[in-house]
């Protein structure tokens, strides 16, 4: 019965902490407006992965994204999101490497999520680009950046103590 409430507690922790983190990265968005691009959700998609883990930092993905989608975005905003926290999580949960999230969201996002927004864009919106590798270029350039903010903001959070100190209050 313990265990029960352990995990119920656990949960409710790290969906709240998906919330925050969905409405901080819609909230970037809004505020530092970027073209075509989003870097501010792959920030706090790196940021997701590490503390909340791939699927709910997935959950906080694609609740911004749902987010954005009202507020105006494509299923871009969606499709654009929730490939990268799900690939730098299952890395970062392998290997407890920080890199390997940047890495992660780069291609899930760059490569995965590009890759997926083109039959989306065709089937909703009509709009044939031709190719399916014709996001790519759009999709990359936002998430390296974005991403990169992200290592930075773990790796001064990890040499502070604060990387272990919020993954051990949310899984206690």
């Amino acid at each position: 019965m313990k265990q029960v409430k352990l995990k119920t507690k656990v949960a409710t922790r790290k969906m709240v902490a998906a919330a925050m983190f969905a409405c901080l990265a819609f909230v970037l968005n809004i505020c530092v407006y970027f073209p075509s691009m989003a870097p501010f959700q792959h920030f706090v998609d790196v940021l997701a992965a590490v503390f909340l883990g791939p699927w709910y930092g997935c959950a906080s993905a694609l609740l911004c994204g749902i987010l954005r989608m009202m507020s105006g975005r494509t299923i871009q905003a969606v499709t654009g999101a929730v490939f990268g926290p799900i690939l730098g999580g299952l890395l970062y949960r392998k290997t407890k490497n920080i890199w390997l999230v940047f890495a992660g969201e780069i291609v899930g996002t760059g490569f995965f999520g590009a890759m997926a927004s083109y039959p989306l864009m065709k089937w909703f919106y009509g709009l044939d680009a031709q190719s399916p590798f014709y996001y790519i270029p759009f999709y990359l350039p936002s998430a390296v950046v974005g991403a990169a903010m992200g290592v930075a903001t773990l790796l001064v959070f990890q040499r502070t103590g604060l990387v272990d100190r919020m993954q051990n209050e949310l899984n206690r």
